[in-house]
């Protein structure tokens, strides 16, 4: 077995044996086909991808099996081509946002899921919805026709200390369990998207459904 392939079948034990629930999304960020061959042939289901661009050129040559998840953030200029390529948009940061995706999956009879991210990290540079918005957010974009909202997504600020991420993904949690209770229509809430290759392991204890994990599957770019 290829380091790569390893990598991910140790990840996925250990994940497992957090969280019995647990997926990996395979981030493939600047990875070559290959690589990424590498992951599907030890058991990868789910890669994420961070720019449109870049997917463009790989996911041609990846199995259609595979699910591809948008996981970065995605630029209106960007959608129509994201609404074609990727089978879920993990990064949907505003209303705005949502209803250009409804729009551009109209025009070729797609319904797409997506999560909603959210800020639970404070730092102005994150995009995402504040928390205090996050419901009202949801019943909005619940009412848009081609769009299923499948879960909310978080990028929790990067620590030394991966326990000083908690918090974030506590926050995630609750934001998540409250939504849930309303049985808001055209939702289907099952996903938490939340933990990286240096806090993955806090993520999983809080309840992660999907880790997004690049450099502890690959190595560093």
């Amino acid at each position: 077995m290829s380091n790569v392939q390893t990598n991910y079948s140790n990840l996925l034990k250990e994940a497992k044996s957090i969280n019995s629930n647990a997926q990996i999304c395979v981030v493939t960020k600047t990875q070559s086909v290959k690589s990424i061959l590498e992951s599907i042939q030890a058991g990868a289901t789910m890669i994420g991808e961070n720019r449109v661009q870049e997917a463009e050129k790989k996911i041609p040559s990846l199995p259609s099996s595979i699910e591809k998840h948008l996981i970065g953030h995605l630029q209106r200029n960007k959608v129509k081509k994201a609404v074609q390529l990727f089978d879920v948009i993990q990064s949907v940061d505003s209303l705005r946002l949502a209803k250009k995706i409804d729009e551009e999956c109209k025009k070729i009879a797609k319904t797409m899921p997506v999560m909603l991210e959210v800020n639970t990290s404070g730092e102005e540079q994150k995009n995402g919805f504040l928390p205090d918005e996050v419901i009202n957010s949801l019943k909005e974009i619940s009412q848009l026709e081609s769009l299923k909202i499948i879960g909310l997504m978080t990028l929790a600020k990067f620590e030394s200390n991966p326990e000083n991420c908690r918090e974030s993904f506590k926050l995630l949690k609750d934001l998540f369990k409250q939504a849930q209770t309303l049985n808001i229509p055209n939702t289907d809430l099952r996903h938490l998207s939340m933990g990286m290759s240096n806090d993955y392991k806090v993520a999983l204890e809080e309840g992660s459904t999907i880790i997004r994990v690049g450099t502890g599957i690959f190595g560093k770019r």
